[in-house]
């Protein structure tokens, strides 16, 4: 079934209903999407290639995704001022949204040019949802008590989770990273990456981890008690040539336990500091 309503697309696989209800932003659309099985957890898909995704966990049994449209760059030009003299602009501010459910996983994105028309997403989501999100340009993502496992990327801006039980695998390019996490999955192993931003994860304090921390060009703090491990140097030998050759390596990340150990967590950054933090 398939029904659009203005600049909004929302294409469902079976037979369910969405309800769309518009603001009075005319740059704004909502839409509230029910699920196939209410009582089973949520996944969530989201890419963008300009914009900003919020999620956030509620009481609700419904998916609940409101767009709104920024300026594009296109909308902004001023190469053409002379032919526009007298001439209103009229602005584009279609979201171009587009959301579709099938057996519980929810896929949202846009269907503007190329699909890089500038939108930012509110989304209300169940509680018990999984989710991976990306963006690229023009938007920070955010997300908030939600519980299942999140894979979040952000090319060009930060990633901040609060309130996140289970677990993150999580990178941002040229932004920080912020993450406070209730609970940990100890079956599944977690990452943090960063290029040019500060990483700063909250665990609980009864976490048992086996970390592996590598930082090019930053400092590393924590107020967990870590039994750090040595380097181990890594030996090569090449005897086939002549004088032969004799190589010794020592990695320059670090490894170490939280509570004696448990599944491994990653933390790896380029240019800027990591922090660790001990929660509740």
């Amino acid at each position: 079934m398939k029904k659009t309503f203005l600049g909004l697309a929302v294409l469902f696989c079976g037979i369910v209903f969405a309800t769309p209800t518009f603001g009075q932003q005319s740059n704004a659309d909502k839409v509230t999407v029910p699920l196939t099985d209410p009582s089973r957890p949520v996944f969530l898909k989201i890419g963008l290639v300009s914009g900003g995704i919020t999620v956030k966990g509620y009481s609700g049994k419904e998916v609940v995704v409101e767009a709104h449209s920024q300026p594009s760059d296109d909308d902004e030009e001023e190469d053409n001022a002379p032919k526009r003299k007298g001439l209103k602009r009229i602005p584009n501010t279609s979201t171009g949204l587009t959301v579709e459910e099938d057996d519980n996983t929810v896929s949202v994105g846009n269907s503007g040019r190329w699909g890089t028309r500038k939108i930012d997403l509110d989304i209300q989501v169940p509680v018990n949802c999984s989710m991976k999100l990306s963006t690229v340009n023009d938007g920070n993502i955010s997300v908030s008590n939600v519980h299942g496992e999140l894979d979040v990327n952000n090319t060009n801006g930060s990633v901040t989770l609060k309130e996140i039980s289970g677990s993150v695998v999580a990178h941002a390019l040229n932004g920080d990273i912020l993450v406070t996490m209730n609970e940990v999955n100890p079956d599944k192993p977690m990452s943090f990456s960063s290029l040019n931003g500060e990483i700063d994860v909250t665990l609980p304090s009864t976490v048992k981890a086996s970390l592996q921390i590598s930082d090019e060009q930053g400092e590393v703090y924590s107020d967990f008690d870590m039994q750090m491990e040595k380097s181990k140097p890594v030996v090569e030998e090449s005897p086939a040539k002549k004088g032969g050759r004799y190589k010794v390596t020592l990695d320059k990340g670090m490894k170490g336990t939280i509570n004696g150990g448990g599944q491994e967590i990653q933390f790896k950054n380029f240019n800027g500091n990591i922090y660790i933090r001990k929660g509740k």
